[in-house]
Parts: structure tokens; sequence; C-alpha cells
């Protein structure tokens, strides 16, 4: 049992620093009213394992904090992205397809609030809901179902605890 909590930890650092790299490297792009998040790719990992979500919300507390985002948009960009983790686990026996819809949803629905009220940016919310969008189409859509495709060979070797013998 304690070899299992370990594991699922070390997925979640994993995925947390994996969340915070992408988040960075590709930070000229990562924020802002026109934005792809390559990091976002990640959101598809909850089909895999449940670590994912603390890794997600983590990863992408860090990478807003690293990033010089506002409070607003570290709490509620990370809150978008742990709805967008616990919401795509729960269609980890659907259609693989269907997984990026969570995150995507719910950084439509948030990200243009904190656009708008924590930076102040001017443009009409539906436009940035557009942008945003996007956005997440490109980075939790097509980058993420491209990481499903990658990993779900591997699903049985990378995502499953090893057996413990002492």
């Amino acid at each position: 049992m304690r070899n299992k909590n370990i594991f699922f930890m070390t997925q979640a650092a994993m995925i947390a620093a994996i969340y915070v790299a992408l988040t960075y490297i590709f930070a000229p792009f990562s924020f802002g009213e026109i934005q792809i998040r390559i990091a976002e790719a990640l959101t598809i990992l909850p089909l895999f394992t449940p670590a994912a979500i603390p890794g997600l919300f983590i990863g992408c507390l860090i990478g807003n904090i690293l990033g010089g985002a506002i409070l607003p948009d570290i709490i509620f960009g990370s809150v978008a992205t742990l709805l967008g983790a616990v919401f795509t686990y729960q269609l980890r026996n659907q259609s693989p397809i269907l997984a990026p819809i969570p995150p995507i949803t719910a950084n439509i629905i948030i990200v243009p609030f904190v656009l708008r009220y924590g930076y102040g940016v001017l443009l009409p919310i539906p436009f940035m809901m557009l942008t945003v969008g996007a956005g997440e189409i490109i980075s939790c859509g097509i980058l993420g179902l491209i990481v499903y495709s990658a990993l779900n060979k591997y699903k049985n070797i990378v995502f499953k605890p090893f057996e413990y013998k002492a």
C-alpha cells in the first residue's frame, strides 16, 4: 500500500514538473488573451492515472506563479485546470475523443473573466472565449490527443505501479 502511495505522489510530481517546464519554456504564448499553452496537452493524462489530477493542478499553480501571473489568474486559472482534470478523469471509460472537452470548457468559461477582471483586458468576453477556446482546442484537443496516441501504447508499463517484492 505504501509503495502505491509513493508511486502516486511520484507520478503527480512528475506531471507537475513537466507542466511547469512546458509552461515556462513556451511562456511567450502560454499567457494572454490569445494563448496556446502547450502544457495543457497534458490534461489528457487523467485518462491514464488519477495522479494527473493533483499533478496538473499543482503544475498549473506553479507555472502561473513562475510566469508572473496575478493572484486571480494563479487561483482561477489553476482551478480551471483542476476542474478539467477531474472531469476528464470521469470520462476515462469513454472515448478518448471526449477527454479534451472538460479542460477546453473550463478554460473557455473561466479564463476570459480572469483576463477581463484581473488583467483589465477590454476585449469583449465572447471574443476572448473564442480566442482562449481556439488555443485550448489546439493544446488540449489536437496536441492532447497526439499525447494520448503516443502514451496509450505504453499505458501498462508507464502508468501502472510496479510489483514490489521484499
